[in-house]
């Protein structure tokens, strides 16, 4: 359960939805011919004592906030619209006494501090506030948020994940000279070799929602462990909606040389098993959906809970210059959110559980 919250001034934004040839040539330069690198192991494995065992990047004192930023970071404008989503949810499970909101992946509690901060006061005196983080509770967080490191379950309201499934380790699988899907293995160091032939489920799932040509050289992240996870998450929804907030990609535009990669000080960087960085790769929302379930952009989503970044009228720039200079930082900040190429096009998956999807549609 982990955000990743803050980065340094001038560093890059987490999060852009394609994947170029720095992948690509990662992969050229760190798998290593046939001999295994001194215990070398799946990446999933790898992954997860990288992330969250003792002393890992999520379970630092420090946190991630050095290394890079996420929507809720960029703008508080973000906070503002899943208020606004929450009010929705509000409505359609007729404004119960008691309405959840559960921010899985809270980082430092950011995302639901800003939401119980946006919410109209009627709703606010009602929200039953959960941040889950397996980092420890950080200090001076609102008394109103329950820390906790599992969600609730019989949730009536919203479970929201901001960027949560791109750190859920996954297996890689690169096609060999035999044109045979095989594990790729990672050392401490960051060096990779091939492993065993991909099996059982991990295959099925690669034949279904990633079919790899018998091409060398290319390759996959087996997304299973995310489906397992979403579908765990949603479970806990008893009424109301689950939404994954993630950079992702669709069949039929599967990124061909994968995404693993890292974040380190700000910047991008070779992904390394070690515990000094992020280890991320996004997420195949298609195939966590369930029944019912409805994908759309960032841009989408925002726009269609008001996040538009229109410029203010210059009008406003001669009655009240104060209000113009706010309103166009807003436009600024609703411009970052929903802009193609970076934070816009990341993927929003909606699974509404015994309600109708409460975001309006076009």
């Amino acid at each position: 359960m982990r955000d990743r919250p803050g980065v340094r001034e001038g560093a890059s934004v987490r999060g852009c939805g394609s994947c170029g040839t720095g992948h690509a040539r990662a992969a050229e330069t760190h798998t290593s011919g046939s001999r295994a690198p001194e215990q070398a192991r799946p990446w999933r494995a790898a992954a997860e004592e990288a992330l969250y065992g003792p002393g890992g990047f999520y379970l630092r004192p420090d946190g991630p906030s050095a290394h890079f930023r996420t929507s809720v970071h960029a703008s508080a404008l973000f906070a503002a619209a899943v208020a606004r989503l929450l009010c929705r949810v509000d409505e359609v499970l007729g404004r119960p006494g008691e309405l959840d909101f559960v921010d899985m992946a809270a980082g430092h509690g950011e995302l639901v501090g800003g939401v119980l901060d946006a919410l109209p006061a009627d709703v606010a005196s009602r929200t039953r506030a959960y941040a889950v983080e397996l980092a420890d509770r950080p200090p001076g967080l609102d008394h109103r948020i329950e820390w906790t490191a599992e969600p609730p379950t019989g949730i009536r309201g919203l479970l929201f994940a901001n960027e949560w499934l791109d750190n859920v380790p996954v297996d890689v699988v690169e096609v060999d000279a035999a044109g045979v899907a095989r594990l790729v293995l990672v050392a401490e160091d960051g060096g990779e070799t091939l492993g065993a032939p991909v099996g059982g489920a991990e295959a099925e799932w690669l034949g279904r929602w990633w079919p790899l040509a018998p091409e060398e050289g290319l390759r996959a992240e087996v997304g299973l462990p995310r489906d397992r996870a979403w579908a765990a998450a949603v479970a806990g929804v008893e009424r109301g909606l689950a939404v994954a907030v993630d950079y992702a990609h669709l069949a039929g535009s599967r990124p061909p040389f994968g995404t693993l990669t890292g974040f380190r000080d700000g910047r991008e960087t070779t992904p390394v098993p070690d515990g000094s960085c992020d280890i991320t790769a996004h997420v195949a929302l298609d195939a966590c959906a369930l029944p019912g379930a409805r994908l759309l952009t960032q841009r989408e989503a925002l726009r269609a809970l008001g996040v538009t970044g229109g410029r203010p009228p210059l009008s406003l720039a001669t009655s009240d210059p104060t209000a113009y200079v706010r309103a166009l930082a807003g436009a600024g900040e609703a411009a970052e959110l929903t802009a193609p190429g970076g934070l816009g096009d990341f993927g929003w998956l909606l699974q509404p559980v015994g309600i109708p999807d409460p975001l309006p549609r076009g």
